[in-house]
């Protein structure tokens, strides 16, 4: 990691610089497979998986004779892990379903608003080199909560078997497809694979790209997602060895992934890095974070004001403030997708099993987008009854706006009304 001193504000675009570039082609690529997808179906997803992914799909979707058969390959470790972390998961959505509106903004002008569920969701579950068993929990638990009736996946071929079981745990029909072809399946609806009312998940570059594409068209999703990162805040009395495992554990993620760790003594630092030397010589994916480690920097700052300026400009997905009194400072985080308080708050419990949720903005979307909560799997409805009075004492205002609009019947369905 690259150490920086004295930075200043003219600095933050360059040295904040994600490692990532906006690549042209892939952009190309998804607009032919969303096209290709749209135009034959069923037919260019199983070609495209063979042309791509060097899978024969035989049967798109997967049976629930196969879920159950093969969720019995699953230790019971793993399922109790899982029960823990759908638990804590249910409970933290739970907490946040609101309350419908109901109130008279005049007497006999009733206003409401309600919600609902969305009624089918897709979600898109990565492959790669472990199960993402996670990432099906944070978005399934919600959908459920939300009351959602249908939820579908879309997962790369040949699923897992940890997978297999939280799909057939919380009633996920789950389709054997990947990539930007999963996507547009999904967007669009196949003979198999339903049109969703909204798209969520994480991806690579081209399920990104297509959720993007598919997003400009109309199709919903959740936030545009591409590679994981980290900002932690340090002092003098933060843990090093803590603050290093942290560091590490956005950085095995990916080459693309980073890592940012701003400190107020030098001293600090050097036993930080230290200990990441150590720890990563220990992780069997050493060269993946040792490559991220490379596209990452240590900045030293004064004060833990200037930290949090700092973390606000660049606003990480995910925020750790290693401070023994994290909570003083939580009035001043703007920009971030979750924030994780105090020396025994790891990013990890917020990964996998403390309640909230780990799909989150990154790439600087964290000023303008929120991670996944129950709402994201809802949808307002207002509603609105007038008296004749209730019509009376907003009459003049309704006319007098529809005039100046050139609206004369809007204007005219309220008048007559009133004289009728």
């Amino acid at each position: 990691m690259k150490i920086i001193k004295d930075i200043k504000p003219e600095d933050y675009q360059a040295i904040l610089k994600r490692p990532f570039e906006a690549d042209n082609s892939v952009a190309e690529i998804v607009k032919d497979i969303i096209s290709e997808v749209k135009l034959n179906g069923d037919k260019a997803l199983i070609n495209i998986t063979k042309r791509i992914d060097k899978k024969v799909v035989k049967s798109i979707e997967v049976s629930k004779d196969e879920m159950i058969s093969q969720s019995a390959l699953v230790s019971q470790e793993l399922k109790e892990a899982i029960a823990v972390a759908i638990a804590n998961i249910e409970k933290f959505h739970k907490a946040q379903l609101p309350d419908d509106v109901d109130i008279e903004t005049l007497q006999g002008v009733r206003c409401m608003l309600k919600y609902r569920p969305l009624e089918r969701v897709g979600l898109y579950i990565p492959g790669g080199t472990a199960p993402l068993i996670s990432t099906l929990l944070m978005l399934a638990v919600p959908t459920k909560v939300a009351g959602c009736k249908e939820l579908i996946a879309c997962s790369p071929p040949e699923p897992s078997p940890e997978i297999l079981y939280a799909c057939n745990l919380l009633r996920v029909r789950l389709f054997r497809i990947g990539g930007a072809q999963a996507i547009a399946a999904m967007a669009y609806g196949t003979e198999t694979i339903p049109k969703v009312d909204k798209l969520f998940g994480p991806g690579n570059r081209y399920v990104t790209e297509a959720k993007i594409q598919a997003s400009s068209m109309g199709v919903p999703i959740d936030m545009p997602a591409g590679p994981s990162e980290v900002l932690i805040i340090a002092d003098d009395n933060s843990n090093s060895i803590y603050v290093a495992a942290d560091l590490l554990s956005q950085a095995e993620h990916g080459v693309d992934s980073q890592v940012i760790l701003v400190a107020t003594s030098q001293r600090i630092i050097d036993q930080i890095l230290m200990e990441v030397e150590k720890q990563l010589n220990q992780l069997p994916r050493k060269e993946i974070a040792s490559a991220c480690l490379e596209n990452s920097v240590a900045i030293l700052v004064d004060n833990i004001e200037k930290a949090i300026e700092i973390s606000n400009y660049y606003a990480p997905e995910h925020l750790i403030l290693s401070l023994s009194n994290s909570e003083k400072y939580i009035s001043q985080i703007e920009n971030a997708g979750s924030v994780f308080l105090g020396e025994y708050s790891p990013e990890s419990a917020g990964d996998y099993s403390s309640g909230t949720n780990h799909t989150l903005p990154t790439g600087e979307s964290a000023k303008n987008w929120s991670g996944v909560t129950a709402l994201s799997f809802m949808k307002t409805i207002t509603f609105q009854k007038l008296s004749k009075n209730g019509l009376e004492s907003i009459a003049k205002s309704i006319v007098t706006l529809a005039r100046a609009e050139g609206l004369e019947a809007h204007a005219r369905a309220a008048e007559l009304r009133l004289i009728n």
